[in-house]
C-alpha cells in the first residue's frame, strides 16, 4: 500500500505541476500577454471540430465537446494530459506496426460463406479474427472453479506460460500460481508474465517485475505510470489472458487477487466467470498475446513456432477469440454487443459490472425489447466504485421505461462481462459496458455460435437472475437531487 501511495503521489504531483503551470500562465500573464486567452480560446474549437469530424461514438465525445466549450482552459488542459498525441507514442506506434504485421497469423480454418450469421462474418472476414470450429470449450461461472482448472493446466506445461492479465496481487490465488511458475522455470518452460502498471499499483511493489526477472520469470509491465503521458495512463492493458503451450487458453472476468475466488471479498459474494478453450482458437490468443509482448519487449520473430496442431477434436459450432484495442477507429468489442443485441429473436441475457452504455446501446436494446425480446441485464447490488455505480444507475431509468429489465445481484458484486442471446450465441471476455472498456483500454473477448457450453451459459444467468432483485420503474426514477448529480457525472464519465 505505501508504495502505491508513492505512486500515486508521483503521478498525481505530475499532472498538478502541469495544470498548476499552465493555470499560471493563463490567470497571472493573460492581462499582459491577451493573446494567450484568444489562444486557449482556439485551441479548444480545433479540439472540438476535430472531435466531431473523428468522433467513434458522439456519446463518448459530446462530454469532452461540452467541456471545451464551456471551459476552454481546463478542458484543453484535460484533454492534452489525457489524451495527446497518442499516434507519436513510441509504444503504441510499435503496438499497431505489430496488428499490422501479424494479421498475417489470422487464418481461419472454417469455411465462411458471405450469408452466414452476421458476427461470424464480420468478426473473420472485416475484423479480421479467424473463425474456429475444432475447440472443447467449458464455461465456468465461478472464479474459484476457473482457478481450480488454471491449477491444474499449469502444473501440465511443458512447453510454455503466457500470462497477461490486469491485476495481480498477492495471495491465495497469486502464491499458488506463482509457486507452479517458479517450478516450471526450473523445468525449462518458457514463462512470460505481463501485468497492467495501473491496474496493480495497489498490489504489487513498483520494482516487482525485477523480482520475477530474478526468478527467471520473464517479466512486462504495460505502460509505467508516468507523470508526464498521461494519454498512456488512460488506456490500460485490460485483458485477461493465460496461455499453457499453445494448447489450452483460459480468459473471462477473472482477474488475479483473492477476491475473485471469494476469500476476503470486501462486496459480499463476488459473482464472476471464466472460459476454457482447448482447441484451434488458442491461436488466436496466442497472436493477442505475442502481439502485445513484442510491443513492449522484442523477442520472437517467428510465431509459428508456439502454434499447436490438434487432432481427434471434433466441431462444436464457431469459436473466435476477438480484440480490442483503442488505437483504431473500429469498436470492436461493442459492434460485437450491438449485433447479438440487433440479432436476437427470444431473448438476450447480459451480465455486466457496470452500466455506462451509449445512445447506441440504449436504443438497440430498447428497440429489442420493443419487438418482443425477453432484455435482461444485471448489474451488481453491492457496489465496488460508488460514484461509478450511481453513473450505472443513471441509465436504468430510461432502459426500464422503454420494457428492458434491469436486476441487482443481492448476494454483492458480479464481474463478470457475458451475453447470451437465443440459446445460440454468446461472448464471453474482460469487456465492460463502460466507456473505459468500449474505447479506452485493451481487451478481448469470445464469441461463440452453436458451440454446446452455451447452454451452460444460459443456465447460469438464469441463476444469477433467482438470485438478483428486479429494478421496478419507480426504484428507476431518481429524485431531483440524485438526477442532478447523475447529469454532473454523465459530463465526466469519459473520465471514470
Amino acid at each position: 500500500m505505501k508504495d502505491a501511495i508513492k505512486k500515486g503521489i508521483i503521478v498525481g504531483l505530475g499532472v498538478i505541476l502541469q495544470v498548476l503551470l499552465s493555470l499560471f500562465i493563463h490567470l497571472f500573464l493573460v492581462e499582459k500577454i491577451w493573446v494567450i486567452d484568444i489562444l486557449y480560446g482556439f485551441l479548444s474549437l480545433i479540439l472540438v471540430f476535430g472531435l466531431i469530424r473523428n468522433s467513434k461514438n458522439y456519446s463518448y465525445t459530446l462530454p469532452w465537446i461540452i467541456i471545451l466549450i464551456l471551459f476552454p482552459l481546463v478542458g484543453t488542459l484535460l484533454y492534452f494530459i489525457l489524451a495527446q498525441n497518442r499516434n507519436n507514442s513510441k509504444i503504441y506506434k510499435k503496438i499497431k506496426a505489430l496488428e499490422k504485421e501479424n494479421k498475417k497469423y489470422f487464418k481461419s480454418s472454417a469455411s465462411i460463406k458471405p450469408n452466414s450469421t452476421g458476427n461470424i462474418y464480420y468478426l473473420s472476414e472485416f475484423a479480421g479474427y479467424p473463425a474456429t470450429t475444432k475447440n472443447d470449450v467449458t464455461y465456468f461461472s465461478l472464479g474459484e472453479e476457473a482457478f481450480q482448472s488454471m491449477l491444474e493446466e499449469l502444473k501440465k506445461a511443458k512447453k510454455f506460460i503466457f500470462f497477461e492479465y490486469f491485476i495481480v496481487s498477492h495471495g491465495t490465488m497469486w502464491n499458488s500460481i506463482l509457486e507452479i511458475l517458479l517450478e516450471k522455470v526450473k523445468e525449462g518452460v518458457d514463462v512470460r508474465v505481463m501485468y497492467d502498471d495501473a491496474g496493480c499499483i495497489s498490489t504489487l511493489k513498483h520494482n516487482y517485475d525485477k523480482f520475477l526477472e530474478s526468478k527467471g520469470i520473464k517479466c512486462v509491465v504495460f505502460n509505467k505510470l508516468n507523470p508526464i503521458s498521461g494519454v498512456i495512463m488512460n488506456h490500460r492493458d485490460h485483458r485477461k489472458i493465460l496461455i499453457i503451450d499453445g494448447q489450452v487458453a483460459f480468459s473471462g472476468g477473472i482477474n488475479i487477487s483473492d477476491e475473485y475466488i471469494n476469500i476476503n471479498s470486501p462486496f459480499g459474494h463476488w459473482k464472476d466467470n471464466g472460459i476454457k478453450v482447448y482447441g484451434e482458437a488458442v491461436w488466436s490468443y496466442t497472436i493477442l498475446f505475442l502481439t502485445m509482448w513484442n510491443a513492449l519487449r522484442k523477442t520472437d520473430d517467428n510465431y509459428e513456432q508456439f502454434k499447436c496442431q490438434f487432432k481427434n477434436i471434433e466441431e462444436n459450432g464457431y469459436a473466435i477469440p476477438y480484440g480490442e484495442n483503442p488505437l483504431d477507429q473500429e469498436i470492436t468489442g461493442e459492434d460485437v454487443y450491438l449485433n447479438i443485441i440487433n440479432q436476437a429473436s427470444k431473448y438476450v441475457y447480459i451480465m455486466t459490472p457496470y452500466l455506462i452504455i451509449d445512445t447506441d446501446i440504449i436504443n438497440a436494446l430498447v428497440l429489442a425489447a420493443k419487438r418482443g425480446v425477453d432484455v435482461r441485464i444485471v448489474i451488481p447490488g453491492v457496489p465496488d466504485k460508488k460514484i461509478v455505480y450511481t453513473l450505472s444507475e443513471s441509465y436504468i431509468e430510461a432502459l426500464v421505461n422503454g420494457g428492458v429489465n434491469v436486476y441487482k445481484y443481492t448476494p454483492g458484486f458480479t464481474h463478470a462481462k457475458v451475453f447470451v442471446a437465443d440459446d445460440c450465441v454468446a461472448t464471453v471476455g474482460t469487456i465492460n459496458l463502460d466507456y473505459r472498456s468500449l474505447y479506452l483500454h485493451f481487451e478481448c473477448g469470445l464469441y461463440l455460435e452453436k458451440v454446446k457450453c452455451i447452454k451452460d451459459i444460459k443456465r447460469d444467468l438464469d441463476d444469477t437472475i433467482k438470485k438478483s432483485h428486479k429494478v421496478t420503474k419507480m426504484e428507476a426514477t431518481p429524485s431531483l437531487g440524485k438526477g442532478l448529480w447523475q447529469a454532473l457525472l454523465r459530463l465526466i464519465a469519459p473520465l471514470l
